[in-house]
């Protein structure tokens, strides 16, 4: 039986597409136990609301680290080496945290499993995009990014377990524990996974090169404003993210059993969303799907966060709130992916994406900082829509190559602007 693209990638594709969507699983089950375990750490007072967000940022600033230098080292040494090594490291600090008795311990460590969260998510998206053919891959690489609903599904399911075996006090910490399982799955699986050929093309000597590249002026002007354009995705995403949970818990005072079916929810719209985008990009183009979905996201959020709604419409936006996140953060790597040869492909994409997530990262800190003078829910929406403003502005002054070989991408005599007579065949 014939599922759509899947049934038509090979077995080199399969192999690598499951790497990679395990891969954000991993990083999706890490991240979010920090999130659902918030509001657990400030009802024992481990920490305060304003402790919450700068651990939340110290691991968003780690991430941005994390992606600019784990593609730097997959431009040199290899995509699949690299995802190996990231593995190893994420686990270790995830396991580290479990440990934790204070708020300076809590930091270094929080910021350090940013580092793998980061080189995760860039090396992942990067090698996806080498390896799947040009025609289905805005399809297929946006599609990993449903692992990160599948993760958050892990973690919020995991949870309830916890917390019915152990109290409140010990159960955050078995809870980090727990997250070093999917990293060794996930080890076991990538030993098997060929190098990108693409990668494989390219002499010593030119991936000892660097990245200065990414700082030229042939590409300066689309690196910082893709940095731009990533900032104000993963501020108005982190903010959602960070703080979802909370807003929940204490804002609208759902018990942990009702928080975590509006959460299903929102994990559900994040499950469909990047599979909606990628079929739509390989259609519309990268920037256009992108610039509809920030103007959608917004309109959700605003309403979310401002409106006086019953519980039930809250479900029911959780739902789109998911759906146009996890579409938006899926159609971040292919996009900048295509717009950099391959021997700057990592540090280009991971620069953009990465200290995009880095900017982005001060986002929940200032939510934390504001909801001391305003509602909680205000303060997020307010940040929020502000991010996708910046998103939806810089998105303009991107090319669109949409579609363009990897062995081609980057060079200016052969990208192409998307349009409708370069529209990829379906």
């Amino acid at each position: 039986m014939k599922i759509g693209w899947y049934s038509d990638l090979g077995s080199v594709e399969r192999k690598t597409y499951w790497s990679c969507f395990g891969g954000y699983v991993l990083d999706a089950f890490d991240s979010t136990i920090y999130s659902l375990a918030m509001p657990i750490l400030l009802t024992i007072g481990f920490l305060s609301k304003s402790d919450a967000g700068i651990l939340s940022s110290a691991s968003l600033i780690g991430s941005a680290l994390g992606g600019w230098s784990a593609g730097r080292l997959a431009d040199r040494f290899g995509r699949t080496r690299v995802l190996r090594l990231t593995v190893i490291w994420l686990s270790l600090f995830t396991l580290l945290t479990a440990f934790c008795t204070s708020f300076w311990q809590f930091l270094p460590l929080r910021f350090l499993q940013g580092l793998g969260y980061g080189g995760e998510m860039v090396v992942c998206g990067v090698l996806i995009s080498e390896v799947i053919r040009a025609r289905v891959r805005g399809r297929v690489a946006a599609s990993i990014q449903s692992g990160y609903a599948i993760g958050n599904a892990l973690s919020l399911a995991t949870l309830p377990v916890v917390l019915s075996f152990f109290s409140q006090e010990i159960a955050w910490r078995i809870f980090f524990t727990v997250g070093t399982i999917p990293a060794m799955l996930l080890w076991w699986l990538r030993r098997s996974v060929p190098e990108s050929p693409v990668f494989n093309t390219l002499s010593n000597h030119v991936k000892k090169g660097g990245d200065s590249g990414i700082f030229s002026p042939e590409f300066l002007r689309m690196t910082v404003t893709g940095t731009l354009f990533s900032s104000g995705v993963f501020g108005g995403a982190y903010i959602m993210i960070t703080w979802l949970p909370t807003y929940l818990r204490i804002t609208l005072g759902l018990p942990v059993t009702s928080m975590s079916g509006y959460l299903c929810i929102n994990i559900l719209g994040s499950l469909l969303g990047p599979f909606i985008c990628g079929y739509i990009s390989d259609r519309l183009g990268r920037w256009r799907t992108m610039m509809l979905f920030l103007c959608l996201q917004a309109l959700v959020v605003g309403i979310y966060m401002f409106a006086d709604i019953s519980l039930a419409a809250t479900l029911i936006l959780g739902f789109f709130l998911g759906a146009f996140q996890g579409g938006l953060a899926s159609g971040i790597t292919p996009a900048f992916s295509e717009l950099y040869p391959t021997r700057l492909r990592g540090a280009g994409a991971g620069f953009c994406a990465s200290f995009g997530r880095g900017f982005g990262s001060l986002m929940p800190a200032a939510v934390g900082i504001l909801a001391t003078h305003m509602a909680l829910g205000r303060a997020m929406g307010l940040l929020a829509i502000s991010a996708y403003t910046i998103a939806f502005i810089t998105s303009h002054f991107l090319p669109d190559a949409t579609g363009v070989g990897m062995d081609q991408a980057g060079t200016p005599n052969e990208r192409t602007v998307f349009d409708e007579t370069t529209r990829p065949d379906p």
